[in-house]
């Protein structure tokens, strides 16, 4: 059987800004989560990872719930043809309020 692609990881430039609304303990986890969940088969449906149905402020096609209470979410996109993962959001969820880098989006 062929090894699978594995796939590239490139991050937004804000998600810098993103990422200091969210205590700083949740880091190892949320590189750990997306290394793992978006390395292999980026763009294969499961219980946490979905593709969007309506396009997002970001316009990205895909999100990854995780975290205690599934609080995390990053937005992606995929790129296929270039075996490339592009991470262009990562928010916390609380409620039905979604927080990215201190702005509030309702979900």
């Amino acid at each position: 059987m062929p090894d699978r692609p594995r796939f590239r990881i490139r991050y937004d430039r804000s998600i810098a800004a993103h990422l200091s609304a969210i205590d700083t303990q949740y880091y190892s986890l949320i590189r750990s989560t997306i290394e793992e969940q978006l390395a292999l088969l980026p763009d294969v449906e499961t219980r946490n990872r979905k593709p969007l149905r309506r396009p997002s402020a970001f316009g990205t096609a895909w999100e990854l719930r995780f975290g205690p209470d599934n609080r995390f979410r990053v937005f992606y996109a995929v790129d296929p043809t270039s075996a490339r993962v592009d991470v262009l959001a990562i928010g916390e969820k609380h409620g039905s309020t979604l927080r990215i880098g201190g702005e509030e989006f309702d979900l």
